[in-house]
């Protein structure tokens, strides 16, 4: 007997509205506790290096894992960024740098 398409698991809807409880509750706490904290210049400055810290360790693994096509197509990238600071162009440029970099076997 086939289930309705409507039908909803209910483990599956009660992790939904676990993980929608713990993103809202994370993001208020994080307002919340940002409230109270005095931002002195070294807090500001943690904060504002925290973005790159967080790309730099999403993107990590992903070269070790990727081997050298994509630690090329990262430095390619990033050199485009720093020297352009066109996103889009940037990766445009470390896609083509995989693409070539595979399609030459590496």
């Amino acid at each position: 007997m086939a289930e309705s398409a409507w039908s909803i698991d209910g483990l599956f809807f009660l992790t939904v509205l676990a993980m929608t409880a713990a993103t809202y509750s994370m993001r208020a706490g994080g307002y919340w506790i940002m409230g109270r904290v005095p931002l002195t210049p070294r807090v500001r400055r943690g904060l504002e290096s925290l973005p790159g810290a967080i790309i730099v360790s999403t993107i990590l693994p992903i070269a070790l894992k990727g081997g050298l096509p994509a630690a090329l197509c990262l430095a390619v990238a990033a050199a485009a960024m720093a020297v352009l600071r066109k996103d889009i162009i940037a990766v445009f440029l470390g896609v083509a740098a995989a693409a070539a970099a595979r399609a030459a076997g590496l």
